[in-house]
């Protein structure tokens, strides 16, 4: 009985093995493309909230005899990653490659009412084979992760990594789509962003002078559609990388309908409002301090954010922020010292120092070091005009030392 037992389950691990390799020889012919199988570059136009303003970017491939059609999307990351939040703050966040049926990929966007493009490309099979065996091995567990950069490695500079590490020195990158272009960062990310008036302000509250450098040509692409450019006047062994380029789904561009009440028009209005109560201090000759802290506790607490997104995160873009120039992150403080009916002796000379960086705000702008938004400008009156009523037009007595 134990002998016949020891046989029974000696053939049955026997036959357990023979069924895992005949599995793996069908996998490995299974992952072996056909002469008609298509590699392609997808791009998917803009869509109408900030978030999809700037476009997305993919590959396919499709296999029809193997009954492979498959996107490969390097913009996915989940949301159930512990302390999602505070990585997603700190630069720290990580992006995955995600692998899906391309009908469920392009429905999504489709249904969003976003036009999706394709760029076949003219691959050899090895080519596509190894377009295939690459994305395949980048989308394993162990694999499919990275560091997330907006401007340096995101879902659209993915694509033209690919293509070079994949058909190494046989493809030539071309883009002459940049002759005669000479944007910054800034500029690339305002001609997407600009019917987003609060979201550009936003961003230009957030990102530091790194972005006002000239981008070169290869970093355009950190956008989609500087991708599809890149890659339709690309060249393989001296032909054309692609081979047909055409609309999957075509949509009329999505309808923005901005608020009215744009940032330059609010602050503007704020302003005229902050001119009219100082001129009222100075005829009653009494102070509104709950103003002055408004003033001083608002810019305060801007510039603490900034301050962290340029000191205590990875994000490369938020660096060099001269907007902490006047959004002075001391304020925050100091705000709590212009509630009580007489300032301390301090005020004065530190009021001379905000003047002093609102005047130093101005010179980067005109060099060019940091280009701010057109809406600060009305802020930088505001507070100017409320630093010199403390330094001159303000009767209340100072406390000496």
């Amino acid at each position: 009985m134990t002998f016949t037992h020891t046989l029974f389950t000696t053939r049955l691990r026997a036959f357990s093995l023979l069924g895992v390799l005949i599995f793996s020889m069908q996998l490995s012919t299974a992952q072996q493309l056909s002469d008609d199988a298509e590699i392609s570059v997808i791009t998917i136009a803009p869509g109408s909230l900030l978030l999809d303003a700037f476009g997305h970017s993919a590959i396919r491939v499709v296999d029809k005899a193997k009954r492979i059609d498959l996107a490969y999307n390097y913009g996915t990351y989940d949301f159930n990653t512990p302390n999602f939040y505070g990585k997603f703050a700190q630069g720290k966040l990580l992006y995955d490659l995600d692998v899906k049926p391309f009908s469920r990929f392009a429905n999504s966007y489709a249904a969003e009412g976003r036009s999706i493009r394709e760029q076949v490309l003219s691959l050899t099979k090895e080519q596509k084979q190894a377009f295939f065996e690459f994305l395949e091995n980048n989308a394993k567990p162990a694999n499919k992760s990275y560091l997330y950069d907006f401007f340096f490695d995101n879902c659209a500079t993915k694509i033209r990594t690919v293509g070079k590490d994949v058909l190494a020195d046989n493809v030539e990158f071309s883009y002459k789509f940049t002759e005669g272009s000479e944007k910054t960062f800034r500029d690339l990310i305002h001609d997407y962003s600009a019917e987003h008036s609060w979201g550009t302000f936003g961003i230009d509250l957030a990102l530091g002078s790194v972005i006002d450098r000239t981008a070169t040509p290869e970093e355009y692409t950190f956008l989609p559609d500087y991708i599809h450019a890149t890659y339709a006047e690309s060249t393989l062994n001296g032909k054309p990388l692609v081979k047909k380029d055409q609309y999957l789904f075509k949509a009329d561009p999505p309808s923005i309908s901005d608020t009215p009440m744009r940032p330059l028009l609010v602050f503007s209005g704020i302003a005229v409002l902050v001119i009219l109560l100082t001129l009222r201090d100075i005829k009653r000759a009494k102070r509104s301090r709950l103003l002055d802290f408004c003033l001083f506790f608002i810019p305060g607490l801007i510039g603490i954010l900034i301050l962290l997104l340029w000191f205590a995160t990875d994000h490369s873009a938020t660096a060099k922020n001269f907007n902490a120039l006047w959004a002075v992150a001391p304020n925050l403080v100091v705000a709590f010292f212009l509630l009580k009916p007489s300032l301390p002796w301090w005020i004065r000379p530190y009021v001379w120092i905000l003047v002093g960086l609102i005047d130093l705000v101005i010179i980067l702008w005109i060099i060019q070091v940091q280009v701010f938004p057109l809406a600060l400008i009305p802020i930088l009156i505001l507070l100017s005009v409320r630093y010199l009523y403390l330094l001159y037009g303000n009767r209340e007595h100072a406390n000496r030392p």
